[in-house]
């Protein structure tokens, strides 16, 4: 089993365990209930109940149960960007969508990660923090455990997770630097697009900065913008760039062209967040992907 182990602080003193974990660690009720019955709390080495208030320096331990998913492991290739005891963070390729679903059981990156929890001798349960489309590229993050997800998912909701994506855009983007601010929904249930609704759609707000406008005479005006994320919808930057005019290079299903490039030009370049269980403020960045950066090349 791993092990969370946390060192009682003077501030503490005077509350229970069980007050301290759920002060220190994002585990779930379901998850408090199992720490209880099956005995998964110790307090310097000795299984403990956690009514029991610590003194300072004693060191509560909580045992993680080994847990695994059931995907098929599949040999996919996986770009890792950083990994350790709780999180793996993947730089993903296009082409191959994050988790199965009914109409993409396999070849996912959910059966990549079991091949390689195969290879490097781990077992986990595979629990996404983020998912990017299938033909957009970029970091995802894998939590190896409950707590892990549960802290990402509420620094999300919390918007404390900085997370950036570059995209290739038709047109000339005239603003330098401006905010879309315009709710999104899905028009019918059967309807895999996303447009802006101004009833019935949610709170979307995207940041737009240029970083290069080019002019070609083969493929006429693009630009290239980063575009920082305030909330996460659904297909989000790709409605609210399209919406003002500026489709994402690629991107049939918002009616962009594939001459520059086959598939949208987007990739999520950057995250930054603080860290579920050292509580470290980290940051990743990757590079362009080699279509895109083929595409701008072509542009200039």
């Amino acid at each position: 089993m791993a092990k969370y182990e946390h060192i009682v602080t003077n501030e503490e003193v005077g509350l229970t365990i069980n007050q301290i974990l759920r002060a220190n660690y994002k585990f779930s009720s379901r998850f408090r209930t199992k720490m209880k019955y099956q005995s998964l709390v110790d307090l310097n080495g000795v299984q403990s109940p956690g009514y029991l208030r610590p003194e300072a320096g004693d060191v509560i331990g909580v045992r993680l149960p080994d847990e695994t998913s059931d995907f098929p492991p599949e040999d996919i290739p996986l770009d890792i960007v950083y990994e350790d005891d709780d999180l793996i963070l993947i730089n993903k390729q296009p082409g191959i969508i994050v988790h199965p679903t009914k109409g993409h059981p396999d070849h996912t990156i959910a059966n990549g990660v079991m091949k390689y929890m195969a290879d490097t001798h781990q077992s986990f349960k595979v629990r996404f923090a983020n998912r990017i489309d299938m033909d957009t590229t970029g970091i995802i993050i894998v939590a190896k455990n409950a707590n892990a997800q549960n802290d990402l998912s509420d620094q999300m909701r919390h918007n404390a997770v900085v997370k950036k994506y570059i995209a290739l855009v038709e047109g000339t983007v005239e603003q330098d630097h401006f905010t879309i601010e315009l709710p999104i929904g899905r028009p019918t249930q059967e309807s895999i697009r996303r447009e802006v609704m101004t009833d019935g759609g949610k709170n979307a707000v995207s940041e737009v900065r240029v970083i290069e406008r080019f002019e070609s005479a083969k493929f006429g005006p693009h630009s290239l913008v980063e575009v920082l994320l305030h909330t996460g919808r659904t297909h989000q930057i790709r409605v609210h760039l399209s919406h003002i005019g500026h489709i994402i290079a690629g991107d049939e299903l918002y009616g962009g062209s594939t001459d520059l490039i086959g598939r949208q030009a987007l990739h999520a370049y950057h995250i930054e967040f603080t860290h579920p269980v050292t509580r470290e403020y980290i940051t990743f960045e990757t590079d362009y992907p080699e279509d895109i950066r083929r595409a701008i090349e072509e542009l200039r």
